[in-house]
Formats: structure tokens, C-alpha cells, sequence
């Protein structure tokens, strides 16, 4: 019970206040609380309450490697008022690069002060230690570390095999890794049985959540060139918070294709990369890598297989972070939209690049049947333009081309205006159809006078 006394400023003394309340408080009846008797059974060799006894303890922490300490230099000018106080401060700190204290990276380690942040692609490590607090010793404990994700539940223990016993104050530690393929929620469930010294079987679990997020932010650009070969564009840009160095950009090609990687340069005999020898890339750049894709020749031979491929391969990026940490992000297949050649297809196999005013050049055609079904039955036509006349004769017979086979033809053509100029003007009829083909810009060439030509020879 609570009893408050209140008294005037000239009741000074205390034992006086006591008694007066204790006489005072005679007056109010006491009443006694009865006696707690168990309804269950009770003797002297079972005790009807278990002591209480404390089970082993569980702690998670998360391995990840340690960052350069960082400083604020606080510096000034020999004429300001504190002269060279700041800067002989900046000395004596110990955490300063010597020679260098204005930097504010340091020569120090700071260890993690909390989770941080997990990425998709990274390695998640994690330490796991069961401590028995309990003064008694516990028997078969089983420590069992899962990994549950918006799909899936992982089992991360290194080992199945239950400990045979846990004196007191000792531990059990074990470290689990698990390379991160999926983004959002993630918890970390770590269960723990054992056996008490008088045979009861406890168990209990404990639960660590974290999120994992977006690395990098990967955009694809298909082009699908005349000849069959296809442009990849990857525009990679670095979405954390911090610089990444890009080790590895790669493209794994499908079964069909050969690739060949647009991203080096090369100087006096060694392939140089575009983006210098620091591959840094900095939070929230862009970057674009180039990739150009060629059909196998067992491919290249069938029109009909090559039209109608989408699939053309993945990306596998690595890098690193913090100290060497290391991801690695691997997209799903790449698909591009396939182009549509129609029933007939007309590509050039060769063509210069430049040639002289009013003076005939040659090309190759290459001819294909894109159908699988039909045979054709083609006629050549020849129209001149403004600038591009054509040599030979209009409206010759091809003969047949089967399905999915393919013919080439070299024609001959001059153009009487200088500058950049479109090949165009070329037909193709399908006598068994009646229905005729148009092929124009087909590709462009540079045209130039014959007099620029000999003055630059």
C-alpha cells in the first residue's frame, strides 16, 4: 500500500509525521489474503513448477568487408587567425594519410555499423553463433539456417549433423553463403532444437529480414542489318550509391550466332578498351556497350531459319565494389523483333565504298527465297534514277529459285552525280504469281571526281 502525507511548511519534524500517520492508519481494517494452495498435486520428489532455464542464445551478423575511414580536413591559411593550428591537428590525427592530410580517405578501417545494403548478383555471408547462457549442459543440438524468398525456401546450413552436447558458456558457429538471384524480401530463419538434461526436447526459431535490391539498370537497342547481322546495344547504368568498377561486360550468344564485341580499339597491335584503363563507373552513369552478332555459316544458308530467329543471347556482367566485393548479374535471353523480308529478299554481298563520277563499279546481289514452300520463278528489272544508271539488260529471266535457297548476281551501274548516292531502281517479278518486288536504297555510296582521286593519289 501507498500512503502520501501532506502537511503544513511548520510540521518540520518528521518523527512526529510518522507516528501521527501510523496512529492514523490503525483505524483501517486489515484484511488477510488467503493462502494460495496448488489444485495439483504436490510432494516432495516433483516439483509441480519447472524451474525456469534459459535456452541457448541466437546472433546473426552479416560479413561484409570493412571501408576506408573517412575524415572532413578542416584546414586554413597561414594569415587567418588560427594559424597553423588546424592543419598541425590534421598531422597528429592518426587516421590521416602522412603527406596528405587534406584526403579525406584515411589509412583506417571502419568495421560495419549496421546491415547495409544487399544487392542482386552480390554474395550474402552471413555468421551464425548459438551460445548456451544456461548453466547446465544441453545435448543434440541441431542449428538449421534457412533462406526464404518471394519463391523459393533455401537450406544454407553447411552441415546436417546435430552437435552431441553444448557445456555452458560455450557456442556453436558456422558461416553459410548464398549467392543473391532475386530481388525484394528476404528472410533469414534460423531454427535451433536440443535436448535437456532430463530429456525434453526444445526448440525455437528466430527471424532476420532484409531487403534486396537493383544493382544496375540494363536497357537493350536491337538493328538488324541487310547482311544479317544484328546490333546489340546495352546501356548499363549504375543505380547504387556507390562507384562500381566494371570488370567483366560479356555476351553469351545463342546456339546460332557468332558474336564479336565493338567496345575495344586497337593501338600498335593491342585491343585497347574504349572506355580507358579505369573502368570506374560512377552512381547514377550510363554506360554503352556494342555488340555485333553474325550467323553461323550452317545458319546463314537457311533464310527461312535465320528469319525467324528472336532469341539471340544474354548479357553476364561482373564487378566490383567495396574492397574487391564482388556481383555478377546475368539477364534472361535476350529477343529481338524479327525482321520481315517478306517472300523475296535482296541483300548486297559486296559494294565499294567509294567510286569515281561516270565510271562504272560492280556489285554483288544476293537473291533469296524466304518461302518454305514455294518455288519462284524471277525476272530481273533494271530502272534508272536521276543519279544511278544502271549496265546490262532490263528484264532478264533469273530462272527458278527454290524454297529457302538463295542466288548471287553481279550487276553493273555508274552514277553521274557526285556526293552520297542511294542504289535503287531494281524489280523483281514472280511470273507464277504475277507480282513484282521493289528494292530501293538499297545501300549508298560515296561518289567522287575522278580528278579528287588522282590528286589525292
Amino acid at each position: 500500500m501507498e500512503v502520501v502525507l501532506h502537511y503544513r511548511p511548520f510540521q518540520n519534524d518528521l518523527t512526529k509525521l510518522q507516528k501521527l500517520a501510523e496512529e492514523t492508519l490503525k483505524e483501517f481494517p486489515i484484511q488477510q489474503l488467503p493462502r494460495f494452495i496448488p489444485w495439483f498435486p504436490n510432494d516432495s520428489h516433483k516439483l509441480p513448477l519447472k524451474p525456469k532455464r534459459q535456452p541457448p542464445f541466437i546472433s546473426v551478423m552479416r560479413l561484409t568487408k570493412p571501408t576506408l575511414f573517412t575524415n572532413i580536413p578542416v584546414t586554413c591559411e597561414e594569415r587567418d587567425l588560427p594559424g597553423e593550428l588546424f592543419n598541425q591537428l590534421m598531422k597528429d590525427d592518426p587516421s590521416t594519410v602522412k603527406g596528405a592530410e587534406t584526403l579525406m580517405l584515411g589509412e583506417m578501417l571502419t568495421l560495419p555499423q549496421n546491415f547495409g545494403n544487399i544487392f542482386l548478383g552480390e554474395t550474402f555471408s552471413s555468421y551464425i553463433s548459438v551460445h548456451n547462457d544456461s548453466n547446465q549442459v544441453v545435448k543434440d543440438i541441431l542449428v538449421k539456417a534457412d533462406l526464404q524468398t518471394s519463391s523459393q525456401r533455401l537450406n544454407l546450413s553447411a552441415s546436417s549433423a546435430a552437435v552431441a552436447e553444448l557445456k555452458s558458456d560455450c557456442c556453436i558457429d558456422d558461416v553459410i553463403h548464398h549467392e543473391v538471384k532475386e530481388i525484394g524480401t528476404h528472410i533469414l530463419v534460423c531454427a535451433v532444437s536440443y535436448t535437456t538434461q532430463t530429456g525434453e526436447k526444445m526448440y525455437f526459431r528466430k527471424f532476420f529480414k532484409f531487403q534486396v535490391l537493383k544493382p544496375l539498370d540494363v536497357k537493350t537497342k536491337f538493328y538488324n542489318a541487310e547482311t544479317d547481322e544484328v546490333f546489340l546495344e546495352a546501356q548499363i547504368q549504375n543505380i547504387t550509391t556507390s562507384p562500381m568498377f566494371m570488370e567483366k561486360v560479356s555476351l553469351e550468344p545463342s546456339i546460332m550466332y557468332n558474336v564479336a564485341e565493338l567496345n575495344t580499339v586497337n593501338k600498335g597491335g593491342e585491343s585497347v578498351s574504349t572506355f580507358g584503363s579505369r573502368t570506374y563507373l560512377q552512381p547514377m552513369d550510363t554506360r554503352q556497350y556494342l555488340y555485333c552478332l553474325k550467323p553461323k555459316q550452317e545458319f546463314a544458308e537457311k533464310a527461312g531459319v535465320i528469319k525467324g530467329v528472336t532469341v539471340i543471347g544474354k548479357l553476364d556482367i561482373v564487378w566490383k565494389t567495396n574492397l574487391g566485393e564482388r556481383g555478377r548479374l546475368q539477364t534472361s535471353q535476350l529477343q529481338r523483333m524479327a525482321p520481315g523480308y517478306g517472300d523475296v529478299r535482296l541483300s548486297l554481298e559486296t559494294i565499294p565504298d567509294t567510286v569515281n563520277l561516270e565510271e562504272p563499279f560492280d556489285i554483288t546481289c544476293k537473291i533469296t527465297n524466304c518461302s518454305s514452300e514455294r518455288t519462284m520463278d524471277l525476272v530481273l528489272e533494271m530502272c534508272n534514277t536521276n543519279s544511278i544508271h544502271w549496265c546490262g539488260v532490263s528484264g532478264r529471266q533469273l530462272g527458278k529459285l527454290h524454297p529457302s535457297s538463295s542466288l548471287h548476281l553481279a550487276l553493273t551501274l555508274l552514277s553521274s552525280v557526285q556526293g552520297l548516292q542511294s542504289v535503287s531502281g531494281l524489280r523483281l517479278t514472280d511470273t507464277f504469281l504475277k507480282r513484282t518486288y521493289e528494292y530501293d536504297d538499297i545501300a549508298q555510296v560515296c561518289v567522287i571526281s575522278s580528278k579528287v582521286n588522282e590528286e589525292r593519289g
